[in-house]
């Protein structure tokens, strides 16, 4: 009889030992509940399809009003704490400001802007033979014989490609008119109601940490509030970053632009910013058609804009991003253009806009899990003490001895 309780308890102990206890059984016990989690929620679709559509009906005002939020909301935060100025008022004013702005740049700007980009448009194709002919002239010379072929076929691919593009997207226009309708729809409402949403976001905001900590359990309401804070801050870190830096972007390829008297140099420059809200890509997607432009003007031209793209570069990775951005959202160069690559194969446009937020996002909740589990598991307790430690440990357990 003892025999076999001795051997019941040895099983038991083995048991737990190799499979309760240990982490690659709970490693993958985890990683199949999350995948059978998904088959449910996959199954289940229809149910989440209205879930769905109420969700991305109001997500872009809520975007919107988001970016703008995070823009307007530390003026009024520093109003309020420094010189005591109500937040109503502070947000009057700069809705006002915002209002005075738009105004002048439709008045200004906005005609500059439009010319250049309806006579960029117009004669993109003109443009595009002569940096062709160009090319094909310039290769003509005996010393790259042994590379015309190849430029010539990727010429060729490209161009075949853009007119398919091309093709592809006139077809859908005209084949999609009430899609086009509901867009024009969608953009409507989003102006219309995204004001009214970031009003009450710069208001009310600040209480809104604080109201949905109250639904999480009492003994973890500090870490939940801590988690709140820290995705709100890596969230406002990048989308704030993301726009200045884009903003000198622009800024310093009108000036280039405007210096070396590049054609369409402010339309190019606003392209240039607006792309580069895309890390590491958009920046050297919007220098193709200033080149292109360039091949066209003359070859001292080209020259001219790849200084200014050196120049800009220089100082936007060297002073610009460092003192904006600064290493906030702690993602290695190499994770951040993989993490694009990825989330635009599987997402497109829309994985290369939210790619990096909601990596951000996952990042802090993932890690904070982590480490919850890793303190109250004790799969984790037969790990390595450092060193250092060690002497501590040994007065810990002879001090609980004693007691």
């Amino acid at each position: 009889m003892e025999y076999k309780e001795k051997h019941r308890r040895h099983r038991r102990t083995i048991f737990k030992k190799w499979f309760l206890n240990n982490r690659l059984s709970i490693i993958l016990l985890n990683i199949l509940l999350f995948f059978l989690v998904i088959w449910v929620f996959n199954k289940i679709s229809f149910v989440l399809n209205p879930a769905w559509l109420f969700f991305s009906a109001i997500l872009p005002p809520l975007m919107l009003a988001i970016i703008q939020f995070y823009i307007m909301n530390p003026v009024v935060d520093w109003l309020e704490r420094k010189f005591k100025v109500p937040r109503v008022i502070t947000i009057i004013a700069l809705f006002l400001i915002v209002v005075v702005a738009l105004v002048w740049i439709i008045n200004t700007l906005f005609p500059i802007v439009q010319g250049q980009i309806d006579s960029l448009v117009k004669n993109w194709p003109h443009i595009w033979n002569d940096a062709v002919n160009a090319t094909q002239n310039a290769l003509r010379d005996p010393h790259l014989h042994g590379v015309k072929n190849n430029i010539n076929n990727m010429i060729d691919h490209a161009q075949k490609t853009l007119f398919k593009s091309g093709r592809t997207a006139v077809s859908a226009t005209l084949g999609n008119i009430f899609s086009a309708i509901s867009i024009i729809t969608m953009i409507f409402m989003t102006l219309l109601t995204a004001p009214f949403i970031l009003f009450f976001m710069l208001k009310d905001g600040h209480n809104l940490r604080p109201y949905i900590t109250r639904f999480a359990p009492q003994r973890w309401q500090k870490s939940f509030s801590q988690l709140l804070y820290d995705i709100n801050d890596a969230l406002a870190s990048y989308i704030r970053g993301q726009i200045t830096v884009a903003f000198w972007v622009g800024i310093m390829f009108a000036i280039g632009y405007t210096i070396i008297g590049q054609p369409y140099g402010i339309a190019l420059a606003i392209l240039s910013g607006v792309l580069n809200l895309i890390p590491y890509f958009g920046t050297f997607i919007s220098i193709i058609p200033a080149v292109v432009i360039a091949i066209i003007v003359s070859f001292p031209m080209l020259i001219k804009v790849l200084i200014v793209f050196v120049i800009e570069q220089t100082i936007e990775s060297r002073l610009i991003s460092p003192l904006v951005m600064g290493n906030k959202m702690e993602m290695h160069p190499v994770t951040t253009i993989l993490l694009l690559i990825g989330a635009s194969a599987v997402w497109g446009l829309w994985g290369v806009i939210f790619g990096i937020p909601i990596y951000a996002i996952l990042k802090i909740i993932i890690s904070r899990v982590y480490n919850y589990y890793r303190r109250v598991s004790k799969v984790f307790d037969d790990e390595e003490v450092a060193p250092s430690d060690t002497e501590n440990v040994k007065q810990g357990k002879k001090i609980e001895k004693n007691k």
